[in-house]
Parts: structure tokens; sequence; C-alpha cells
């Protein structure tokens, strides 16, 4: 199906954007197919547990992670046991972070009375995010498109994915992409509702050096910091 396509959970990579404006990879493991270690020095890492327990090693430290499960790494990532999904982000420095598991209902409002939360917020204006979308149950969303790759892995439910040119059946455990501007919508049958990790390569909002919460509520003669000509212009 043009612009959105399922994308098998196996060992390695799965799909390759690195020469896009948003350089990004994706990679899936499988407990049965020993470790998966990337490095890049200037990219980040955002993982998700599928199934399983995973053992996720970032330098020194070592973590226990069970699915439902997320994480975020700068630089190098090694992952083995259960299954999942890491996807690359070039060009970027995350922070080291792991969450989860996800909550059963989203924190903002998104389209059509689905909502969203936003999971691992970008550190710097534009960079990477990772959300949870919630579908409640007999949604019919509005067609629509995204500025940049989207990828997706099902983490709860059952719903559809449909385009202009057909439709792609989702369910857990199912991963999959939506290419840039590629147009479509999701549903959910009466008694099903759906929840979708989704990883955006790129965003509109985040911190910068003369707009974050520490510089905005810092006041110097009753003015904000943020307001200073030394912030501004460095």
């Amino acid at each position: 199906m043009d612009g959105v396509r399922i994308l098998p959970i196996r060992q390695g990579l799965l799909f390759d954007r690195s020469d896009e404006l948003y350089p990004t990879r994706a990679f899936g493991w499988c407990e049965k197919s020993g470790a998966l270690q990337l490095g890049e020095d200037y990219s980040s890492y955002f993982g998700y547990v599928v199934a399983g327990i995973a053992t996720l090693e970032l330098g020194a430290q070592c973590y226990s992670l069970t699915a439902g499960q997320y994480f975020c790494a700068p630089r190098h990532v090694s992952v083995r046991g259960g299954r999942g999904v890491i996807v690359e982000r070039g060009q970027q420095r995350a922070l080291p972070l792991i969450g989860g598991p996800i909550e059963s209902w989203g924190r903002l409002k998104y389209i059509d009375g689905c909502t969203d939360t936003l999971l691992l917020p970008p550190v710097r204006y534009g960079d990477a995010c990772l959300n949870a979308l919630f579908f409640p149950e007999r949604i019919e969303q509005t067609l629509h498109n995204h500025p940049s790759d989207r990828l997706g892995v099902v983490a709860a439910g059952h719903g559809i994915c449909r385009s202009p040119s057909g439709m792609v059946d989702l369910e857990v455990g199912k991963a999959f992409l939506i290419e840039r501007n590629a147009i479509h919508a999701f549903s959910t049958p009466p008694g099903e509702a759906m929840t979708v990790i989704a990883y955006h390569p790129d965003s509109d909002f985040g911190p910068m050096d003369e707009d974050h919460p520490m510089i905005n509520r810092t006041f110097v003669g009753g003015v904000s910091a943020s307001s200073l000509e030394e912030i501004r212009t460095r």
C-alpha cells in the first residue's frame, strides 16, 4: 500500500532514511537472535519493548525492561532478549532516559477525540520525540498527513489504518511506517480501543536558549532573564 506499510520485526535494519532531511533508521531485535548493538557518535536511539523481557545496556549501566517500556540513549545502545524496535535519529544528541509502562489514557487532546502523551519530549526545539497515541473505540479519524515519516508500534488493542489506496490491519506487536505526506486515517471497531507508540523524527516544539522554564522564570531587576541581550545574541 502506497505510503503506509507493515514493518515485520526481525533482527537488524528495518528501513533506512539516513539520506533524508531528518536522518532516520529503524532496527528490530528478537529474543533468539542475540544482542543488537548500535553506535554512532552523533545519533540518538529511541526504543520500545514489544514483548518479553529485554536487557538494555547504556554504557556501564545495565537495565531490565519489560513489554510496554521505552527508552532513549545517545551515541551507543545494546539490547538483547524479548522483542522490540529501535529508531536511530542522526544528527541529534538526546538524553538517556527510561520510562513506562505507558498509561491507558492520553494527557493531551488530539484530533477526532483521540489523545496523546508525549513520552520522550524534544530536548531542544525541533528534536525528535516519542508519543503514545490513544484511539478510543469506534474512532473514524479524518484523513490527514504529516510532513515527515512516522514509525508506529501497536502497544494495545486493534484498529485499521486506511488511505486512498487501501487498508492495513493493525494489532498488538505490529510495527508500521507512514511515509512523509502520505494521506491516512485510523479507525477502531466497536468495543476495542487502540494504543500506538509513535516516533516523530522532528518537531516544531521544545526549549530554546532564550525560551525555557529556567531562563523564563529567572528575574533580573523584575524582568525575565529571557529578554536579556546576552541571551538573545549568544
